[in-house]
């Protein structure tokens, strides 16, 4: 209980902090920084360097409560097939900015729920993205799958364009807590959904799972941890429940009082590790699991862990291309999004104009914060010695920032000349010391809970 009250005391139950998965967050972005500065950036590319391509279908058949994604609901296919239309014009107008012999290392498919396309317009866009943007030898395409949105038919589908890596929204599998967030999805259900990947050939599979949800007790993580274990993923998401009813309206409909108190939705998180641990998973990070040899274990222990959009991640790339309403681009000089409401994102592609709406430039000092967060958050660790290697006398800044965070967090840290570690005990607090180091904390936004 001690060591909990000191994680209290340092904020682990009141702060609101970013996830940092990226530096500078969103809520920084300007929109003086927009198509413009996109196309620049995209010209300017190195075609002997493979990108990572993220692709948005914003559409769902169902909105699930808790979800705070850009998303929105239909029950037919018209709208969706014309936003297929609208990708496919934006892919053109990459493809024409893009230097030439570009390719493509990494390809994800995010929403939304992507897999609400039929097998036809599955083809249909991942011709259209391979076209622009020709895949690299040994590369990967990753694919978010709803169980309750998926068949045979689009599985094999997705097999035959490349897709390898799999990823399954799963939540929490207790009926009372999935009733309280809008989202059915039986065992059964699963099940069958990762018995077809597996019969397609899809050799690694991601399970999401969120702790802190309505109802959720020790018990019933415990046997939602349990039956996730039977369907024998590589890898686990771990995610805290953000309850931003004024960010995502539809939250609104979720009873507060059902939501576990502080401890509470902590001691979910810390049983549903150990329960991974326990079953031989690695902890990656913060809040994700893999089994020793699947890729994210091997980048983790070679110190070649990223962290993006998606969350952690063995990807190489070092650009970012993001397609569709909302999406944002990591490009060398700096983040651009997409015009975030589908409509205003549609106008734009009309238009003939990449859809960038806002973003931002990065000076060096960015660069220098974003590589020292990036670190903390894949390693529990800064390498001083490398920061001052990149970025020389600039580091002074980040020298004084870390003195105050041993300062703050005590025995929690230790810092010497060439590290500073954030210590097992204290990595609950990883996205607070983070905070630490951001030069851009916006005033007024209101950020997930820390915990």
């Amino acid at each position: 209980m001690e060591h909990l009250d000191t994680l209290r005391a340092l904020g682990l139950f009141d702060a609101r902090v970013p996830r940092y998965t990226s530096y500078p967050t969103a809520p920084v972005f300007s929109p003086d920084v927009g198509s413009g500065f996109q196309a620049d950036a995209l010209a300017a590319l190195d075609p002997a360097q493979p990108v990572s391509v993220y692709l948005h279908i914003p559409f769902c058949e169902r909105l699930c409560w808790f979800c705070a994604c850009r998303t929105q609901g239909t029950q037919t296919l018209s709208p969706v097939e014309s936003y297929i239309g609208t990708l496919e014009a934006e892919l053109a107008l990459v493809a024409k900015t893009i230097p030439a012999g570009l390719r493509m290392g990494r390809l994800h498919w995010g929403g939304g729920t992507p897999t609400i396309l039929p097998p036809h317009l599955i083809h249909r866009l991942a011709g259209a993205v391979k076209a622009a943007i020709p895949p690299a030898d040994g590369w990967e395409f990753s694919v978010e799958i709803d169980p309750t949105m998926v068949d045979r038919a689009k599985i094999d589908a997705l097999a035959a364009e490349g897709m390898n890596r799999a990823s399954i929204g799963i939540q929490d599998f207790d009926p009372e807590v999935q009733a309280a967030i809008g989202r059915e999805q039986p065992y059964d259900i699963t099940r069958a959904c990762v018995d077809d990947l597996r019969a397609a050939g899809i050799t690694s599979l991601n399970c999401d799972l969120v702790y802190g949800l309505p109802h959720q007790t020790d018990a019933r993580i415990a046997d939602t941890v349990a039956k996730v274990l039977t369907l024998a993923p590589e890898r686990i998401a771990l995610f805290g429940y953000a309850h931003v009813p004024w960010v995502a309206k539809r939250q609104k409909l979720i009873d507060e009082n059902a939501l576990p108190g502080d401890v509470a939705r902590h001691r979910l998180s810390e049983l549903a590790a150990a329960q991974f641990c326990a079953a031989g998973f690695e902890p990656i990070g913060i809040d994700h699991f893999a089994r020793p040899g699947d890729e994210l274990a091997l980048a983790k222990d070679q110190g070649r862990l990223r962290r993006n959009f998606q969350g952690y991640t063995a990807d190489s790339c070092a650009t970012l291309i993001g397609l569709g309403a909302s999406s944002i681009s990591r490009l060398p000089a700096g983040y651009v999004q997409n015009a975030a409401a589908t409509a205003a994102y549609i106008q734009r592609i009309e238009a003939g104009q990449l859809a960038g709406a806002r973003g931002h430039v990065m000076s060096a000092d960015d660069l220098m914060r974003a590589d020292a967060i990036e670190m903390l958050m894949c390693e529990f660790a800064i390498d001083r010695a490398a920061l001052r290697a990149r970025y020389g006398d600039l580091t002074a800044s980040l020298d004084r920032d870390l003195a105050q965070i041993t300062a703050r967090f005590g025995a929690l840290v230790t810092l010497d000349a060439q590290t500073l570690t954030l210590l097992p005990e204290g990595r609950a607090l990883t996205r607070i010391v983070a905070s630490a180091l951001d030069a851009h904390m916006p005033d007024g936004v209101r950020f997930s809970r820390a915990s």
